[in-house]
């Protein structure tokens, strides 16, 4: 009986051991491939949902989006709030063993606006106001005068030209990541490939199979390791929501990126726990290419966005919780209250009247009507979108206006809205912190997502201004008459306020309630089954 019992309770502790060090895998859809995994150069969503996880930044975001302290422990700010000092974490390192030091953020920073890197976040580092960052972009001063330097392997200064109050915010985005200066001299642009790649992040990669999957695991180096429970996490492209939630209901994916939108009353009904809504800073918008006529016009640009049935594509089209969106900033920033433009007060018979007017005043009718093209990234959503738009703009213009859509997968998309060869492109900023100017730079001259190429001397006066005002009043005061001149001026058409609807397995823990920008980190997630 001893024995037995003995063995029993052998064989039960060897069980219990086994469930609760059983290997913790999440496989998460990630919508398109990302374009890539160099955080200096990365844009767009999908490459930075896999770069959080394998990079971190200075100051870093907890789950609910607080920012909190990353690769630095300590940081000191000048009485002038000019002069920022940070101390590097003693424990931090890349993935390959060796230190994270100073010199690595430096190397980062000014790689970040060399003109010669062509980085496409270069822009942010003029937003940051750190010293000298924008004289470097427009190659007034050279790479090395930029305010960041190291002062020791352990102490980074970055100095600014003014106060910036949401500076530490910003740092935060992975943009400002580090990156391994002896791995990417050796490496080229090959540095990012499984073999080569070295991370600072809670994970490290893996494997990456182009337009199949990504896969990283836990770096083992973390310095906060011990609290990162996912050991190993799948990234899958699956642009089509309605591919991704057979993937879901199949079992493949544990996390999806989207869900569609036609299908969330019913998912709502048959699995109410697995879906997941969260507001966000951001809005989804048309950009309108005023280097191409007829978009020049102002009439023209005021005509198309007021025949935009706003109320229908948040409640029909969609219908997971976005907003109508009548102004540039959604008004779930911090600290932020949004104009009320005076289009925004008309009924929408009154608002499809006005727009019927000036295309008439314009010239154009069903016999002469104004031809273009939506161009989109490939994705069912933004196709539902496109196609009631149009539907819009062909029923409330009387015909005046003849649409075709084109779609283009993520990278060619984002090309042709670069070089500007398109006429109307559909767009969605999420916010890269949570204030207004993450909105409002977009459209400020020589931003790299100023898409509609527009230029107004009063627009990027008042940003100027309002950058550098430390009284949240005064400056949210600032930012809401810049969004007033968009909704005068018209350069894109805001359409509706982002909310994130997905779906989560009943056993992945650790999903936030809140969350402004959306940025989910794999090392906050655990799975409890």
């Amino acid at each position: 009986m001893q024995v037995k019992t003995i063995i029993k309770s052998t064989l039960l502790a060897c069980l219990l051991f086994t469930s609760a060090n059983a290997m913790q895998e999440l496989v998460r859809g990630n919508g398109a491939e990302p374009a890539t995994l160099d955080p200096t150069l990365g844009e767009g969503i999908p490459g930075s949902n896999i770069m959080r996880d394998l990079y971190e930044t200075l100051m870093t975001e907890d789950k609910e989006g607080n920012v909190i302290l990353g690769q630095a422990s300590s940081y000191t700010i000048s009485d002038d709030k000019k002069v920022y000092t940070f101390k590097i974490r003693e424990n931090a390192k890349w993935s390959n063993g060796d230190p994270v030091t100073a010199h690595d953020f430096e190397y980062s920073f000014k790689r970040g606006v060399d003109p010669k890197v062509a980085a496409r976040y270069s822009w942010y580092f003029k937003i940051l106001g750190i010293k000298n960052g924008a004289a470097i972009l427009e190659g007034k001063k050279p790479v090395s005068s930029l305010g960041v330097k190291a002062l020791d392997d352990k102490t980074l200064e970055i100095n600014l030209h003014s106060p910036i109050p949401y500076f530490l915010m910003g740092i935060s985005h992975v943009t400002t990541a580090p990156v391994p200066k002896k791995i990417i001299e050796r490496y080229g642009k090959n540095w990012t490939k499984p073999a080569n790649i070295v991370t600072n992040g809670a994970y490290k990669l893996q494997e990456w199979v182009v337009n199949e999957k990504i896969v990283l695991t836990k770096n083992d180096m973390y310095y906060d390791k011990a609290k990162v429970q996912i050991d190993k996490v799948t990234f899958v492209p699956i642009p089509e929501q309605s591919t991704e939630l057979n993937r879901y209901k199949a079992g493949d994916v544990d996390y999806t990126d989207e869900l569609p939108k036609s299908k969330y009353q019913s998912l709502l009904k048959s699995i109410p726990n697995e879906v997941k809504v969260l507001g966000r800073v951001g809005t989804y918008y048309y950009y309108l290419n005023m280097k191409k006529k007829p978009f020049d016009d102002v009439r023209v640009r005021k005509a198309l966005s007021y025949a935009v049935n706003r109320d229908i594509i948040t409640k029909k089209v969609l219908g997971t919780g976005e907003k109508p969106a009548y102004t540039f900033v959604p008004n779930i920033v911090s600290g932020y209250t949004a104009p009320v433009p005076e289009y925004a007060t008309w009924t929408q018979k009154e608002r499809n009247a006005k727009a019927l007017s000036l295309m008439k005043e314009l010239g154009y009718s069903k016999e002469n009507p104004l031809k273009f093209e939506i161009l989109y990234n490939t994705s069912e959503q933004h196709k539902r979108v496109a196609l009631a738009i149009a539907s819009m703009w062909k029923t409330s213009l009387k015909g005046s206006v003849v649409v075709s859509l084109k779609n283009q997968e993520w990278k060619t998309y984002l090309e042709e809205k670069k070089s500007g060869n398109y006429q109307v492109a559909r767009a969605g900023w999420i916010g890269d912190y949570n204030e207004a100017s993450t909105m409002l730079d977009l459209l400020t001259v020589g931003h790299s997502s100023n898409s509609s190429f527009y230029e107004n001397p009063q627009y990027d006066k008042l940003m100027n201004i309002a950058r550098s005002t430390t009284d949240d009043i005064k400056r949210n005061k600032l930012y809401a008459d810049v969004d007033s001149i968009v909704a005068r001026d018209m350069p894109i058409i805001p359409i509706y306020q982002y909310s994130q609807a997905r779906l989560v397995k009943s056993y992945v823990g650790g999903y936030p309630k809140v969350n402004p920008l959306g940025a989910i980190y794999t090392k906050h997630l655990y799975i409890k089954k």
